[in-house]
């Protein structure tokens, strides 16, 4: 025992700790080898940005039909000549909006998503490697510990 301003302590030796650094390129490529054995289609982007452009240009569309049909129904006073515009053009104009606007949003959410599942499974990586590291630096301590201890 010694004393340190008058207050006994006891030395104890400190155990080491060894850490050990993430190997992230070892995994990153790991990662990418484990993409590339589920022998996925790569999705087409083409073909789904093309359809989302669709949607855009038949949400357009629909616009000028409702547009038209209102052109129209404006010349006439009387209600039985009107209907024949409401139909064609404010109805078949509705439609095209909600296939316009059904059309883009599914292909718009289809690529957020994937990239934000490719995101998240990257972060679960990450989070699961440094649960490893903690581990181990504990596994180290813990044998620091309970080692015997010369007298």
């Amino acid at each position: 025992m010694t004393t340190d301003m008058n207050y006994p302590t006891d030395q104890v030796d400190q155990p080491t700790v060894s850490y050990v650094a993430p190997a992230t390129d070892q995994r990153i490529e790991q990662f990418r080898d484990e993409i590339n054995d589920l022998e996925l289609k790569t999705p087409a982007d083409d073909n789904e940005r093309n359809l989302m452009y669709g949607g855009i240009g038949l949400m357009g569309f629909a616009i000028v039909v409702i547009l038209a049909g209102y052109w129209g129904a404006s010349g006439s006073a009387i209600v039985g000549e009107q209907m024949p515009y409401l139909l064609s053009g404010g109805m078949l104009g509705l439609a095209l909006m909600i296939a316009g606007a059904a059309l883009f949003v599914r292909y718009s959410l289809s690529r957020y998503l994937r990239f934000w599942l490719v995101r998240d499974i990257y972060e679960q990586r990450t989070q699961t490697d440094r649960v490893v590291e903690s581990m181990n630096n504990v596994e180290v301590l813990l044998r620091a510990a309970t080692r015997p201890r010369s007298k």
